[in-house]
């Protein structure tokens, strides 16, 4: 899975050793998403990845991410695991309708209103929805 976002907070680098031995360590940060209602999420970087992707406040990414949930003590938590990130470029994202169509290309034409039904002995009849004999492939 993806997210996009800006980062917002980088908390405390967390490390220790393990009951087997093995040192780790895990880097949590909070994104807010850039959506009409932005939405809050915290995702870490575990083991060698959480060196391995400096992220810093104000910094706009793509997280790639795995969800995973474990049961400790009866309860269950979530954890959004990243496995990648790449920085990325806000204004690219917000220009990149506006260069889809080229610098002094016209505006495409807007349908012509529709005016009112031509009435009088040439025009054609006026077709009743109401009695079922449409030529349409609708199932109702």
């Amino acid at each position: 899975m993806e997210i996009e976002g800006k980062i917002i907070m980088k908390l405390p680098l967390q490390s220790g050793t393990s009951k087997t031995g093995n040192n780790w360590s895990k880097q949590e940060y909070v994104l807010e998403t850039q959506e009409a209602y932005p939405k809050k999420v915290k995702f870490d970087f575990f083991g060698d990845r959480a060196n391995q992707y400096p992220l810093e406040v104000g910094d706009t990414v793509r997280v790639s991410f795995d969800i995973e949930s474990r049961e400790f003590n009866g309860r269950w938590y979530t954890d959004i695991r990243g496995w990648k990130a790449e920085k990325i470029d806000p204004n690219a994202v917000q220009q990149a309708p506006a260069q889809a169509m080229p610098a002094g290309a016209p505006a495409p034409a807007s349908p012509a209103p529709a005016g009112p039904a031509p009435t009088g002995p040439d025009a054609p009849p006026a077709q009743d929805f109401m009695d079922g004999a449409g030529n349409d492939d609708l199932p109702f």
